[in-house]
């Protein structure tokens, strides 16, 4: 069996001590690729650091995430398309929209989140997408933007409705499943519109150091890559499929989502 954690943080500070092992605890659980995702510049420059350092199972997605878009500006996104050169980077994102804890204003988090949309389909890279409480927004602007001139993407940690995942799906979009599905109370809902998305659509994330899911999140509450594991035996659960063959096709999918031989 080999895994994909499509999304996951090891560039938050978290790992800063116990690094190696992180990874080492995800290869033996078959986790053989992770995407370490950017969510400012310098988080982006210490993605690309780390999967340079482990260039065998793990890759590099810059961005600015909707929280950090005060901080965003045209010199930054130069500095972020010359990072895509270096060949570990396969991916741009986090990008997208939150207007639930309002980090930034709406108006900021819209321009900026228009224009690396525009600078992804510039480079041609797949996109990592945000989403919190928009109330519709992201979906506008998306359909205004987003093309299909070679321009792919997920959809990280799903969190909406049914009417928002067909909207996604009839886009072409990838949707990211997080350990959220594992939770009895909480992942009800997920488990339920998980059944909706075509398996070779599906992608299966931690979001490392949050969302630790069940059971790991009854011993530790920091997530990391090896619990990715977790997240997939749960939905193989729920669509009743054999977990291997559901890993091959997620791990499939994944590969061709970012460009990965």
């Amino acid at each position: 069996m080999k895994i994909f954690d499509s999304h996951c943080h090891l560039n938050d500070k978290s790992y800063a001590k116990d690094m190696n092992q992180v990874i080492d605890r995800a290869n033996a659980a078959s986790i053989d690729a992770m995407m370490i995702v950017g969510i400012t510049e310098r988080t982006s420059a210490q993605a690309i650091e780390i999967s340079e350092s482990y260039p065998g199972c793990c890759y590099a997605a810059v961005g600015v995430h909707p929280h950090d878009a005060t901080s965003c500006n045209e010199n930054m996104l130069t500095h972020l398309k010359t990072m895509t050169k270096n060949p570990r980077v396969k991916a741009w994102g986090e990008i997208g929209l939150d207007f639930n804890r309002m980090y930034s204003p709406q108006q900021t988090q819209e321009k900026w989140f228009i224009r690396q949309l525009e600078t992804a389909e510039e480079l041609n890279l797949p996109l990592i997408f945000h989403e919190r409480d928009s109330k519709g927004r992201f979906l506008e602007i998306l359909k205004a933007h987003y093309t299909d001139n070679g321009c792919k993407g997920v959809v990280h940690c799903f969190s909406g409705d049914s009417t928002e995942l067909d909207e996604y799906l009839k886009l072409g979009l990838h949707i990211g499943i997080t350990g959220i599905i594992t939770i009895q109370t909480r992942g009800e809902n997920l488990r339920k519109l998980v059944t909706h998305i075509p398996k070779n659509r599906i992608l299966v994330e931690t979001d490392a150091p949050y969302l630790t899911p069940a059971p790991e999140k009854n011993k530790t509450r920091r997530n990391e890559p090896a619990f990715v594991r977790s997240v997939l035996m749960k939905v193989a659960d729920v669509l009743d499929a054999d977990p291997e063959q559901l890993a091959t096709t997620i791990w499939d999918s994944t590969c061709g989502l970012f460009n990965i031989n």
